[in-house]
């Protein structure tokens, strides 16, 4: 009886997780979009990198802890993806591109991956 209980309690741990990285990659996808209509230099865009990167510096923390349940070779995919992030979000910074569809983009999918 109480091992179905902590069970209950893991799954719902679990849903809760999923839900707030959803809320958290929402946010971020919205605040790119604002980024990308208000264009280089502006504050928007600022924020929107920053917000950006401190959210996959959690995700790849997280990836690469050990007692993370993902499965080895899907952690390995998304630790990729955090690392071409992190090295297109200096690109923007230093100013090699201005556009940031792919960035949206590969959010949008990671997001609704969350499901």
């Amino acid at each position: 009886m109480y091992e179905f209980a902590y069970n209950e309690v893991i799954e719902d741990s679990r849903q809760t997780m999923r839900a707030r990285e959803r809320q958290a990659m929402d946010r971020v996808i919205a605040m790119l979009r604002t980024a990308q209509e208000k264009g280089p230099g502006s504050r928007e865009r600022v924020e929107a990198l920053f917000y950006l990167r401190r959210l996959w510096m959690i995700f790849l923390d997280d990836l690469n802890d050990p007692n993370n349940e993902l499965p080895e070779q899907l952690r390995a995919g998304i630790i990729s993806i955090g690392i071409w992030m992190m090295k297109e979000i200096d690109r923007v910074r230093g100013g090699a591109t201005n556009d940031l569809t792919a960035m949206i983009e590969i959010n949008a999918l990671i997001r609704d991956g969350l499901k």
